[in-house]
């Protein structure tokens, strides 16, 4: 069974122009193991089976490299990562970022800091916390290369989350599915006073199914207010421009 998981793991990565090393490949199928062990502790993605983990969650997250060059990034957070999407998989095909890994439920920490224990990843840190606390912090007020965010969030909501992580000259990357045309409209006051830019709307498809996904890329222009993000809860119930 292994040999076909690891089979189908470096078809599935060749769909996106990604070549896994042994090492990449081992530490992908510890990752899956690890997430189908926790999984049936805490609630950490409703998506279980092998090969969709694979697709819509590992190849999801470096799929990525559509929209900028990682070679060219040096220090990434991921905002809300959850069960570590995108950011691990995108730190074990780019073991060279430096990444933070972000996230409001203290349960997700603890798995996170298990699988980056197991496969031996170094540069990267799990960080408990609130964006509306942690912006505030200096050890992470806009120094970021980039930030990526696949949560599911108003883009409105979004922005004033990610942004006040981003560097001036840096990058927010919202992996997006479905219709975002209407939300990205209604965004535009927000993307304004974050100090954002949007340079680029990238769809794709999944390899190998129909499901459509969009990579939005926002560049931060400027350093934005210390007022924002504003305080814990604002920022979802009332979105900047709503």
């Amino acid at each position: 069974m292994e040999h076909g998981q690891k089979d189908f793991l470096m078809h599935s990565f060749s769909g996106i122009g990604v070549k896994l090393t042994d090492l990449q490949i081992e530490q992908f199928l510890l990752y899956f193991e690890l997430l189908a062990e926790w999984n049936e502790k805490i609630n950490l993605t409703a998506i279980t089976d092998y090969e969709d983990v694979v697709i819509k969650h590992f190849v999801d997250s470096v799929a990525a490299v559509r929209a900028q060059d990682f070679g060219k990034v040096h220090y990434l957070l991921d905002l809300g990562t959850g069960a570590g999407f995108p950011g691990i998989p995108l730190k074990i095909v780019y073991p060279h970022l430096w990444v933070v890994l972000m996230d409001s439920l203290n349960k997700r920490i603890i798995f996170l800091q298990e699988v980056i224990a197991r496969l031996g990843l170094d540069k990267i840190e799990a960080v408990h916390g609130r964006a509306e606390d942690m912006a505030r912090l200096e050890k992470y007020r806009e120094k970021q290369d980039m930030v990526v965010s696949r949560a599911v969030a108003n883009m409105s909501t979004l922005l004033e989350y990610c942004m006040p992580f981003v560097r001036p000259g840096g990058l927010f990357i919202s992996y997006k599915s479905g219709k975002y045309q209407d939300e990205l409209e209604q965004s535009r006051k927000a993307c304004a006073i974050m100090g954002g830019k949007l340079v680029s709307e990238i769809p794709f498809t999944l390899p190998g199914t129909d499901i459509d996904r969009s990579f939005l890329v926002f560049k931060k222009t400027k350093k934005i207010s210390k007022k924002f993000p504003r305080r814990a809860g604002l920022p979802g119930k009332q979105p900047l421009g709503s």
